[in-house]
C-alpha cells in the first residue's frame, strides 16, 4: 500500500511539474471563487436569526426555522414557485434546444465568409444588456404610436393588443427575448466540440450514401451529445433560478400573478422591506433544491448513457 501511495503522489509531483504554468493561470480563478463565493457562505447564519444590520451577526436574536416556517405557510409562496418553475420549464423547452439546432446549421455551411458573418450576428445579441433588450421589446410590443408590431395591427384594421401588460404575453416574450439574447452565443460550446469531428467520418457516410440528415443524425449529434447532456445538467441545476434582471425589467402591476418569481418575491419582501434573514431563507431554499437537481440529473445521466458530471 505505501508502494502504490508514493507512486501516484510522484506522479502527481511530476504531472504537476509538467504543467504547473496552467495551475498558475487558475489561481486568480480560485481566489475570487473564495472570495466571492465559499467565503459569503458563513453569512447563511442570519437564515436562522431575525438579522439587524445594526445589531450585526453576533448579536441578532436567532429564532430557528421560523422563517422557513413564515416562507413555506406565505399566499403567496405557491403562486410564486410554481412561476418560477413554469418560466424555467419553458425556458428549457424551447430555449434549450435552438443553440444546438443553430450550431449544426453553421456546422453546415461551406462557406467560410459567410459563416463568420452569420455567427458575428448571433453573437451581438449576447452583449447587450437586458435593459437594452427590454426597450427594444417595448419599441416593437408597445402600446404607443411607433411600437412596430402594433401599428401594423392598427393597419390591417386591427385594435392595439397590450403584450406588455396583458399576462397571457408575458411568458412568450420573456422566451422570446431569452432565446434571441443568449442562443447565438450557446451555439460556441457546441461549435468548438463539432469541430474535432474528424472529416473522414463525414466522408465515409457519403461514400456509403447517407444524406445530410442522416450524417447529422448519426455522426453531428452523437459527437455533441456528452456536451449537451453537460449543458442539459446544469441547466437543470438552475430550473428554481430565473434571470432577476430580465424578469424584473418584464414585470409590471398587471402581469405581476405570472411574472413574480422567487428571485424578484425575495427582493420586493425581503430586501425592499429590509427583511434580509427571509430574503436569505428564499435563497437557500433554491440552492438546496438546486443542488438535489444537479445531484438527480447527473445520476439520471450516468444510468442513461453512462456519463455524466462526474
Amino acid at each position: 500500500m505505501k508502494t502504490v501511495s508514493f507512486e501516484r503522489k510522484k506522479s502527481f509531483l511530476s504531472h504537476l511539474k509538467q504543467y504547473y504554468p496552467l495551475y498558475l493561470f487558475l489561481i486568480p480563478g480560485i481566489i475570487q471563487l473564495f472570495i466571492f463565493r465559499y467565503r459569503p457562505m458563513g453569512g447563511l447564519v442570519i437564515v436562522f436569526q431575525n438579522f439587524s444590520v445594526t445589531r450585526g451577526f453576533a448579536n441578532s436574536p436567532w429564532v430557528g426555522f421560523a422563517n422557513f416556517q413564515h416562507l413555506f405557510s406565505s399566499i403567496a409562496f405557491l403562486r410564486v414557485l410554481r412561476n418560477s418553475l413554469t418560466n424555467s420549464i419553458l425556458l428549457l423547452v424551447w430555449a434549450f434546444p435552438v443553440p444546438i439546432i443553430l450550431s449544426i446549421m453553421l456546422n453546415e455551411m461551406r462557406r467560410q465568409g459567410y459563416k463568420r458573418v452569420l455567427q458575428t450576428i448571433l453573437y451581438l445579441p449576447h452583449f447587450i444588456s437586458w435593459v437594452v433588450v427590454i426597450s427594444i421589446t417595448t419599441g416593437f410590443l408597445g402600446m404607443s404610436a411607433g411600437s412596430i408590431v402594433n401599428d401594423i395591427i392598427v393597419r390591417t384594421g386591427g385594435e392595439r393588443v397590450a403584450f406588455m401588460t396583458d399576462p397571457r404575453f408575458f411568458r412568450s416574450i420573456l422566451v422570446g427575448s431569452s432565446i434571441w439574447r443568449g442562443a447565438g452565443w450557446g451555439t460556441i460550446v457546441y461549435l468548438a466540440a463539432l469541430a474535432g469531428v474528424d472529416p473522414e467520418l463525414y466522408e465515409a457516410a457519403l461514400v456509403d450514401g447517407a444524406n445530410r440528415l442522416q450524417r447529422i443524425w448519426y455522426i453531428t449529434l452523437p459527437t455533441i451529445a456528452s456536451v449537451i447532456v453537460v449543458i442539459l445538467i446544469f441547466n437543470l441545476g438552475n430550473l428554481m433560478s430565473n434571470s432577476f434582471e430580465h424578469i424584473w425589467l418584464l414585470q409590471n402591476n398587471l402581469n405581476r400573478n405570472v411574472a413574480e418569481t422567487l428571485e424578484t418575491y425575495s427582493y420586493q419582501v425581503g430586501l425592499r422591506e429590509n427583511r434580509f434573514s427571509f430574503a436569505a431563507a428564499v435563497g437557500m431554499f433554491q440552492s438546496v433544491v438546486e443542488c438535489g437537481l444537479i445531484f438527480a440529473a447527473n445520476y439520471l445521466a450516468r444510468r442513461t448513457r453512462g456519463q455524466g458530471l462526474w
